[in-house]
């Protein structure tokens, strides 16, 4: 059964009701491309209740504790998309609810629903975020019955867009992720693999299943399965059998904050195979573990070494701008996400969220994160990039499409 049958009165109502309230507040771009000359014009129209072409966004992210940097990516890139779009000629302009800043969810499920509520209260017509599933879920779920265009970024658990058909995602999916983990390692030839997985983490036990049934489905042993806590900083154990178990590959699908520790484990123990892990490795510290992180490998959104002109215009950009520091996927999928919010207002014509819910269903969209459709569950089919590391910088190696065959590869 599809699940995109969206006319839903509690969609138009919430629209409804942010359309009349649209243009109430302060632009968060005021002095910038914004020209302040339209905004009282716009905020009369929404005043008395007539659409106008100001797209009204909350956005909610981590910006604070130990993935701030994913929240900082997240505050640069929408700055940077918005400058972009209101000096543009789509027509539409983008104004930022909470005074133009991201509310921070600090990577907690109860912080997330505060940072939801924050921006709810400024009567935007979507919300984008968040990039961490756990954080994602709760707000999906509020969102969808508020009626609420909810637009995930970064949150790959299959569930998220499950909460209702007013929530979407530019991200993949875990078990797309998963399975494309596996058919790399067939690619590459292994034949046996060890996976070392958070056990109280949605997350790495999403990418961890659907790896171990990708490996077992083209051939691959999956020689040993150990299990850790998001908390723990001693790998020694689990890594000492992941060398006893005489695999090749070793699977660690958790976040970035613990993949320095578990790497520098799985060498000391003594083990020599390749290391591969998903996006969340993204932004991992490799300080003084160059040698380790030899031979290590993971799945993405994106390379900003990719060579398509949209990657490159933005890392040029944003470079300039901002530095490499905060340049990550977490701001690719956030700068994609202005970018699509737009290109459903012109889709349905209107930038109420009941015209954006049915301008970004089905939506067909190229951006910095390569060619994607939004499937029947508002989920992203896409290319996924391949990166490894040399003497301890992140590089690009190859980009698979939806078959999982290099569709484009590093020279």
């Amino acid at each position: 059964m599809k699940k995109r049958t969206r006319v839903l009165a509690l969609t138009v109502a919430a629209a409804m009701s942010a359309s009349l309230l649209a243009g109430c507040g302060s632009s968060a771009q005021q002095g910038e491309a914004a020209a302040s000359s339209e905004a009282p014009a716009s905020t009369t129209a929404a005043a008395d209740g007539e659409e106008d072409n100001i797209i009204r966004v909350g956005v909610v992210c981590s910006m604070t504790g130990g993935s701030a940097i994913y929240g900082e990516g997240a505050q640069n890139a929408i700055d940077m998309a918005v400058e972009e779009i209101n000096a543009g000629d789509s027509g539409y302009k983008i104004e930022i609810v909470n005074g133009g800043k991201v509310a921070d969810d600090a990577k907690d499920a109860k912080q997330a629903m505060n940072a939801y509520n924050k921006v709810m209260a400024d009567s935007p017509e979507a919300i984008i975020g968040s990039f961490f599933s756990s954080v994602t879920l709760p707000m999906a779920e509020q969102a969808s019955k508020d009626g609420m265009l909810l637009l995930a970024t970064g949150a790959t658990n299959a569930d998220v867009t499950l909460k209702g058909d007013t929530i979407f995602r530019n991200c993949f999916i875990d078990p797309y992720q998963g399975k494309m983990a596996a058919l790399f390692a067939k690619d590459k030839g292994f034949t046996k693999a060890a996976v070392i997985y958070a056990k109280d983490d949605d997350y790495s036990n999403g990418l961890k299943d659907a790896f171990i049934e990708n490996c077992e489905a083209n051939g691959i042993e999956v020689a040993y399965t150990g299990e850790c806590m998001t908390t723990d900083t001693d790998y020694s154990s689990q890594a000492a059998q992941a060398v006893a178990s005489g695999a090749e590959l070793l699977y660690y699908p958790c976040f970035l904050d613990t993949v320095p520790l578990l790497v520098g484990a799985a060498r000391n123990a003594g083990f020599t195979g390749a290391i591969m892990g998903g996006d969340g490795w993204d932004g991992s510290d490799t300080t003084g573990l160059a040698a380790q992180f030899e031979d290590c490998y993971f799945t993405n959104h994106y390379s900003s070494e990719d060579t398509a002109p949209a990657v490159q215009n933005f890392v040029q950009k944003y470079t300039e701008k901002y530095g490499t520091e905060s340049l990550n996927a977490c701001a690719a999928l956030y700068y994609d996400a202005m970018y699509m919010l737009v290109q459903a207002a012109e889709n349905a014509g209107g930038t109420d969220t009941a015209s954006l819910v049915k301008g970004m269903t089905g939506m067909s969209f190229t951006g910095v994160n390569g060619d994607m459709t939004l499937d029947e569950n508002g989920d992203a089919i896409k290319s996924i990039a391949i990166n490894t590391y040399v003497d301890g910088a992140v590089k690009w190696t190859e980009t698979l499409g939806s078959d999982g065959k290099v569709v484009s590869k590093a020279e």
